[in-house]
């Protein structure tokens, strides 16, 4: 089971079942800071659905090729980060993250993406990793800046959320420049 300590206090363990109450509060409690641009959260109405959800990826969990995880500071559950399916002959894959509104401004979502940036070049072999995030989200767009990724582009109306169309900035960075950096 995945489980990484990050920086004192804060760490990133792979989701469980029982994880299901927690991570509905949190996110529930952040509803509205949430669902401007993550399509999942309008959907997601009780601790039952996340459990739905933790149950349909449990076996990528499980192989290693999508990777869901809580991000806790503070032995409480303030958020989740992730990559999705990895393309294996590509050796690529995309991240994804979410913080409470109250953990924001600290580094600790960054933090946990260097973490998981050295956990897929290093231990997984992959050659390319992609954060994508709406073009209006400057917050979730200061963290692939940060640690040294390249923007790609924008992908138009690539993402609906909440009966809206958004653009998706693509940012890249590949094992070479993440071994610079």
């Amino acid at each position: 089971m995945f489980h990484r300590a990050v920086a004192p206090g804060i760490e990133i363990r792979a989701l469980a079942e029982t994880d299901a109450p927690l991570l509905f509060h949190v996110a529930d409690s952040n509803r509205q800071h949430l669902r401007i641009w993550l399509p999942w959260v309008d959907q997601t109405q009780s601790p039952d659905d996340v459990r739905a959800f933790i149950r349909s990826v449990a076996d990528r969990i499980e192989s290693g090729d999508e990777l869901h995880a809580a991000i806790w500071v503070d032995g409480d559950i303030a958020g989740a980060i992730g990559h999705h399916v990895i393309d294996w002959p590509n050796r690529s894959c995309s991240l994804g993250y979410w913080i409470s509104q109250e953990h924001q401004g600290r580094g600790v979502v960054t933090r946990c993406c260097h973490t998981l940036l050295d956990y897929l070049f290093d231990e997984r072999g992959l050659h390319r990793v992609e954060i994508r995030c709406g073009t209006g989200n400057r917050r979730s767009a200061a963290i692939p800046e940060r640690l040294g990724f390249r923007q790609d582009g924008v992908l138009r109306q690539a993402q609906r959320v909440n009966h809206t169309w958004i653009d998706l900035m693509v940012w890249s960075i590949l094992e070479n420049e993440w071994r610079k950096s």
